[in-house]
């Protein structure tokens, strides 16, 4: 007898069902933000209607998206220059506009150069995938709550060369010493880490781990995609506020969040980042941003580095919805940061909540669930921005407040 044909479709559709069962299904909401109106936008529905919301989970920090300068800046180029980049970066992808970019970002991180890649996702993956390529050997040390795109770019230097993956626990120094003393003193080493960590709203001890790679001779890579424009006199991220960034040896952002553009970079000393530029796949194989998307991503950068203001802005934002969450007695992280996250700590009640609060109350928050933070961890995650006004506050809270009640949700007893 002969053996069935495997049935493809049906397990694709197993696949599905079982992240449905746990909760997890991720819902993409069909938004269109509007311009000039940051942070109001149409929601479409499923049922060809329209409501107007406020979107509450965006990364684009500081509405720089829509920033008529940014803007300006983007039709400007593209009036000049067209759409697209034409190719790769060696092929023809390289704009004045990238070169301009990259002398920039140099500059605000005090690097010697810069290099701009597709994402912050493939910056990381690509500047960290290849270092094994250029260092034999390497042992990579990594805080266990590193992004994603870290993770895949330590596995592609694994799977690259001779190099071995140590896991530290989150923000430990002592085991992080630990595991720098086990490595020999002629091996070479490089610590990757956050300076801001997205989901739980803390910030890395980045001095204290400048001064073990310095007593263990190790290279430093800090990822601060959640930080870049919003923290620091110019926007440099927590090392520039801090005054650590000489101390830091390759310095990773993102152009897609406080930037409100697209794309990510590295900024190091020059002889790195021609290393990485010559040897990651990453970065050679793929079609540059557009010469739009770096002009609008420059505008940003220069905007951002001379207006403060913004900064203090979107953080009286973040501490003014903190205190009220405080007032309310809801749980949630009360981090350093501007990221706010209100724990649920169970799927299907996370993805429920969201539901109602969009569909009752024109509330945008997108559920974060498993696989991105861990099961029992589940929160709604706030990142209130310089253009949420009072009013859109007090709408949050009063959503919340019956909503939580509805499910059943407890809050402290606050006198």
């Amino acid at each position: 007898m002969e053996n069935p044909p495997v049935n493809y479709k049906a397990a694709f559709a197993k696949a599905v069902d079982t992240v449905r069962d746990e909760g997890r299904y991720r819902i993409f909401r069909d938004i269109r933000r509007k311009a000039g109106a940051f942070p109001r936008a149409t929601w479409f529905k499923d049922d060809n209607t329209e409501k107007d919301i406020t979107v509450w989970c965006s990364n684009d920090y500081l509405g720089m998206g829509q920033n008529p300068c940014v803007v300006e800046a983007v039709k400007s180029a593209v009036d000049a220059a067209g759409t697209g980049s034409g190719g790769t970066r060696n092929i023809s992808g390289t704009t004045r506009y990238h070169v301009q970019l990259e002398k920039e970002l140099a500059g605000l991180h005090g690097k010697d150069a810069a290099l701009v890649l597709t994402s912050g996702y493939v910056a990381n993956e690509a500047t960290l995938g290849v270092m094994s390529k250029i260092l034999p050997g390497l042992v990579i040390l990594s805080d266990e709550m590193n992004h994603a795109s870290m993770i895949s770019g330590i596995q592609r230097a694994q799977k690259a060369g001779v190099c071995e993956k140590k896991i530290f626990k989150h923000n430990d120094l002592n085991d992080l010493e630990d595991k720098l003393k086990s490595i020999p003193a002629d091996q070479p080493k490089l610590i990757a880490f956050e300076s801001v960590y997205s989901m739980d709203a803390d910030i890395a001890p980045i001095e204290e781990i400048c001064d073990l790679a310095d007593k263990y001779g190790a290279l430093t890579y800090i990822d601060e995609v959640h930080a870049v424009g919003m923290y620091g006199a110019h926007g440099g991220g927590v090392a520039e506020e801090r005054g650590l960034m000489d101390r830091i040896d390759i310095i990773q952002g993102t152009l897609a969040k406080a930037y409100g553009m697209v794309g990510g970079y590295i900024a190091a000393d020059a002889v790195i980042i021609d290393a990485v530029r010559s040897m990651a796949s990453g970065f050679i194989f793929t079609t540059s941003i557009p010469p739009s998307t770096a002009a609008g991503a420059l505008r940003s950068v220069k905007v951002l580095k001379q207006t403060p203001e913004k900064r203090e802005q979107h953080q009286e934002r973040a501490n003014a919805l903190k205190a009220r969450l405080r007032a309310g007695g809801y749980d949630f992280i009360d981090g350093e940061t501007h990221i706010v996250p209100l724990m649920v700590r169970d799927p299907l009640k996370c993805q429920a909540i969201s539901d109602r609060l969009i569909e009752d109350f024109g509330i945008y928050a997108q559920p974060i669930n498993y696989p991105t933070v861990p099961r029992g961890t589940e929160r709604l995650r706030f990142t209130p921005s310089p253009f949420h006004s009072d009013v859109m506050l007090e709408e949050l809270m009063g959503a919340l407040d019956v909503v939580w009640a509805e499910f059943g949700l407890t809050r402290e007893k606050v006198a």
